[in-house]
Formats: structure tokens, sequence, C-alpha cells
């Protein structure tokens, strides 16, 4: 039996809080700078993955919000498909990584790659906006991942002016620390359970059961 998270999610909610005030402060002290309204979908097209609590944070969300339907359906058949050609995408970056292509290259690779969200509409806004992930609540302002800088190319920062910058290496942390929350609380006999992680799409199709929490015994083999 999965016991109950809601503290662990209480938790993950004050951080996305937290990171949608950086990004209002941010968005407060260059307006100019910070081109973020309601139509642009551009952060809805990036590659990124989920920490173990964020995906299934969202996946609870998805339910609650669209436990039946035709949307649904429409939704998890959108989420299988870009499930797919994410699958293609990073087994040509890992062909890259040996063929010799420095991780730096493969980044900024990937960074160029185009992969609609499943979870955008057709009115090119979010279906669960609420219950977004923190990469997407970050998106479009100054941020830094392992000490090199990052923003969203249709903002207007001028590139080597100072600006406030967000740590994603330390929202990260935070984020792998409550994964591991997770992985104690449900006492996963998965060692490595809170260092998976997954892309938006593959987080609304997998069911987090006991089996996948590795809750309980291993079954036993006939």
């Amino acid at each position: 039996m999965i016991p109950d998270l809601t503290p662990i999610f209480a938790r993950y909610e004050a951080l996305a809080a937290e990171a949608d005030a950086l990004f209002t402060r941010v968005h407060d002290a260059y307006p100019q700078c910070v081109t973020c309204a309601r139509g642009c979908s551009d952060c809805c097209h990036a590659l990124f993955d989920l920490s173990l609590v964020e995906a299934m944070y969202l996946n609870r969300a998805f339910i609650a919000a669209y436990d039946y339907g035709r949307e649904r359906s429409d939704i998890l058949e959108r989420a299988a498909e870009t499930d797919r050609r994410t699958t293609r995408l990073k087994r040509e970056m890992y062909r890259a990584s040996r063929e010799g292509k420095s991780p730096e290259e493969i980044m900024e690779d990937a960074a160029r790659l185009r992969v609609r969200c499943p979870l955008l509409g057709t009115d090119e806004s979010c279906l669960l906006y609420g219950q977004r992930p923190v990469t997407c609540r970050l998106y479009g302002v100054p941020s830094a991942i392992a000490g090199k800088g990052h923003v969203c190319g249709k903002t207007a920062f001028v590139k080597g002016a100072p600006y406030p910058t967000v740590n994603m290496d330390k929202i990260q942390d935070r984020l792998a620390g409550l994964s591991q929350d997770i992985a104690d609380a449900v006492q996963s006999r998965f060692t490595e359970l809170h260092q998976v992680y997954v892309p938006v799409s593959m987080a609304l199709i997998t069911r987090y059961d006991e089996a996948y929490l590795g809750i309980g015994p291993a079954p036993k083999e006939d």
C-alpha cells in the first residue's frame, strides 16, 4: 500500500511557490526583458526531464483533472507519441556521446530541439498550468546550470550583462531530496528509485503504483 505522500507534495508545492516568487522578482525588476505573455508557448517545446517528486505530482494532478473522457484519451495519445519521439532523440544523443561528442555540445543540441508538450492545448495554453513543473515556472528569466548561463531566446536580456540569475543546480538538489523522501516513505526496494528522471510525456502515462515504486517484496519467479 502506498503511504500518504501529501506532506512531501506540500513541500514540493512550497518550492514551486518559491520559483514563482523568483520569476516575479526578476520580471518586476526587468519588465522590459521578460517577454513571457499569454499565447507564447516557446518553453512548451523544450526537452527536459522531471525528478520523481515532480513526475508523481504531475501524474496525480493529471488524474484528478482528467480521470476519464475524450480529452484524457487525447492527452495520453499525444503523450505516447511524444515519448516515442523523445526516446529516439535520447538514443541519438547517447550515440553521439559514444562517438566522442562532448556533453556541452550534446546539451547545446538538446536545447535546440523542439518537442511539443502533450499538455499544450490547441489554444497554446498549458492544460495543467497551476501544477506545471519548476522548470516551466522559471523559463524566461536568466538561470545557471553547472555554472553556465541560460536564458530564453525570445527575451530581451543582453548577453554578457549582469542580471539576477536563478541557480538551477540548487533547485534540482532540493527536488532530488524530495524524491529521496518519497523513496524512503514508501520503503522502496529499488535503491535508485529517487534517481529516476522522466520527461513530461512519461510522467503522464506511467502508473505510479506499488509495483513501480518497489513496495513490498519482489514477486517470486515461477
